[in-house]
């Protein structure tokens, strides 16, 4: 069954705090999770309040669904980010068979 691996790095240019950069991601975990079927995780730990990198995760029996989730998760999340006054910038994604 395939596993579509969605990383996303994003940057938060006005961040002055931990507490921003919690806000931005937090939001982007909370939407993307409540739009989508899918897990959502942030992937490194806090060493700049001007990035992250979160990863997504989502399983099908359809490659072709996949592809096609991950790309509206992409743009979803360039939307949201943008909202917030961040951006994506950087996206890659891979699919695992099990």
């Amino acid at each position: 069954m395939p596993v579509a691996q969605l990383t996303l790095e994003i940057r938060i240019e006005h961040a002055q705090s931990l507490k921003d950069r919690r806000q931005v991601v937090r939001s982007l975990k909370d939407q993307l999770r409540q739009g989508f079927n899918i897990s959502v995780a942030e992937m490194d730990e806090a060493v700049t309040w001007q990035s992250a990198t979160v990863g997504v995760v989502a399983i099908s029996r359809s490659r072709e669904y996949l592809h096609g989730l991950v790309e509206e998760v992409e743009r979803a999340s360039r939307r949201i980010l943008n909202e917030h006054g961040a951006e994506l910038t950087d996206a890659f994604w891979d699919y695992v068979e099990s």
